[in-house]
């Protein structure tokens, strides 16, 4: 029961001071709240009055700005208005000026006019004049106009000649004082560094024999022997009156070689039958397959070639059965190979380059006898196959003329192959075709007009033209000198160069009586 009332009393308690909690909450938060709106009326005003503050000092602010912009304004007015008047002064001054001008210009205009019109009175004088003086010269002299029009330039194109050869002697005096000098100097040089044999080949081998029975043996019983060995060789054996000799004639000179070591071989062996020939031929071109890869790298080592294809070296060795005017191919690639090489080291060019075209530049010459076309288009054609440098091939296909060359090396291919073909004694030429040269070069030089005759001497190396005096004069022969060499370049083919000499004599005859 007591433990009830103390409930009680506790809940009563409690009630109590909630209920007096309550009321001071109250009265604190209503106090907190009339302090808050008191301060916020007092911020309010403050922020009125700073803002009104604000606002006065912004529009003085503005009317200070409007006043110096005004004031700015109105100086560069003022400015702008005293330029103004000032390039008003300047155009018054400028349009008076021109109106000077006009004037002058209107005298001057007025003045030329009537100048014009006192020349055109002149000139008409002056025509008149003219023909009066035409009409009393040609009366004078006797000639029309056309014909002292004639004469006159007659006069003028003996002036011109006489002009055209001075300028031809001096150029060619020039040309040979600078090239002479320098090319002497050089191609000099590389001849006497070059050195080496030469040799002719002919279309017949003579290969001598120990007695004249052989010659029975060689026949063998109805011509058996020989003509198994034609068959297998493709050349023709002449057996005749000559005293212990048989002449083996053909015009491929690999099968020729192959025909005469075959027989060689057969007279040293002494048996002389078909089965016999037969091997011994085959041993024969195994022997010329040997000579022919051994001359191709003796060629390399003579010449410094290097890194050369093995079927280029073939056919570098295949040059030696080979010939062109009478010159071994063979030794004439490595002689234009040694002097394009010396050449390129005088004038400080690629040597290897040089000397490889030059070894490379008659490669053709080795196919020509099995495939159409010239050397040149034979031997581009397998360099490009085999991949040879694009200056080497250029300068093989250079060498004759036949496209421009692109290289120095290729001139210098071109000056070796000219120099080791015209050498004395490097070339010979058939009497057919050497008489045949002689008679175009002498028909050339007839064929110009006031030429009495003419001779073509040196082996064809020069002709010399006998002209009228009367028809030619010095001047002229100067002109008709290189006209011939001109004609002579265009139409003929020749190794080395042809001298052309005129020769213009005067004679006066008289009789002591």
């Amino acid at each position: 029961m007591d433990y009830l009332i103390y409930i009680a009393i506790f809940l009563i308690s409690a009630v109590i001071f909630t209920i007096v909690g309550i009321t001071i909450r109250k009265k604190i938060a209503e106090s907190k709240i009339q302090s808050a709106e008191e301060e916020a009326q007092r911020i309010i005003e403050k922020a009125k009055v700073e803002a009104e503050n604000l606002k006065k000092e912004e529009i003085i602010k503005s009317k200070e700005e409007v006043l110096q912009i005004k004031n700015d304004l109105e100086k560069e007015i003022k400015e702008r208005r005293g330029d103004i008047q000032l390039q008003e002064k300047r155009l018054i001054q400028k349009e008076e000026n021109l109106e000077k001008r006009t004037s002058i210009f209107e005298g001057k205009e007025k003045e030329l006019e009537r100048k014009f019109t006192e020349n055109e009175k002149k000139r008409q004088e002056l025509d008149e004049m003219y023909n009066k003086e035409s009409e009393e010269l040609q009366r004078i002299s006797g000639l029309t106009l056309e014909q002292a029009k004639k004469q006159l330039l007659n006069d003028l194109e003996k002036e011109l000649t006489q002009e055209k050869a001075n300028m031809i002697r001096d150029f060619d005096a020039k040309s040979k004082e600078d090239a002479m000098k320098n090319a002497k100097e050089v191609i000099g040089l590389a001849i006497q560094k070059c050195a080496a044999d030469h040799t002719s080949e002919t279309t017949v081998s003579v290969v001598s024999l120990p007695n004249d029975e052989m010659k029975g043996r060689i026949i063998g019983r109805e011509g058996r022997n020989i003509k198994t060995l034609e068959t297998l060789t493709g050349i023709d054996l002449i057996i005749d009156d000559t005293p212990e000799a048989v002449i083996i004639s053909g015009f491929d000179p690999l099968r020729r070689e192959v025909a005469r070591l075959a027989l060689e071989k057969l007279i040293d062996d002494g048996r002389i039958h078909p089965a016999k020939i037969e091997e011994v031929v085959e041993k024969a071109k195994e022997e010329v397959e040997e000579i022919i890869k051994s001359e191709g790298e003796r060629a390399l080592l003579e010449t410094g070639v290097n890194n050369l294809h093995p079927d280029l070296v073939k056919l570098i060795g295949k040059l030696k059965y080979r010939t062109s005017y009478g010159q071994n191919v063979l030794n004439h690639s490595i002689e234009v190979a040694n002097l394009a090489r010396l050449m390129a080291d005088e004038l400080g060019v690629n040597s290897k380059t040089a000397r490889r075209a030059g070894l490379l530049h008659d490669l053709g010459k080795a196919l020509d006898h099995d495939m159409e076309g010239t050397h040149v288009e034979i031997g581009v054609e397998v360099l490009k196959k085999y991949k040879e440098n694009d200056t080497v091939i250029n300068a093989v296909e250079a060498h004759h003329g036949d496209v421009e060359p692109l290289s120095l090396e290729a001139i210098l291919v071109q000056a070796a192959d000219a120099i080791s073909a015209s050498r004395p004694g490097a070339r010979r030429e058939t009497l057919e075709a050497y008489i045949k040269r002689l008679e175009k070069l002498e028909e050339i030089a007839n064929s110009f007009e006031g030429v009495e005759t003419s001779f073509a001497i040196q082996a064809g190396r020069e002709v010399r033209l006998v002209v009228k005096p009367e028809s030619v004069s010095d001047t002229e022969m100067v002109v008709m000198a290189r006209e011939v060499a001109k004609r002579v370049e265009n139409e003929m083919e020749y190794p080395g160069q042809i001298k052309v000499n005129v020769i213009r004599e005067t004679r006066a005859i008289d009789y002591a009586k």
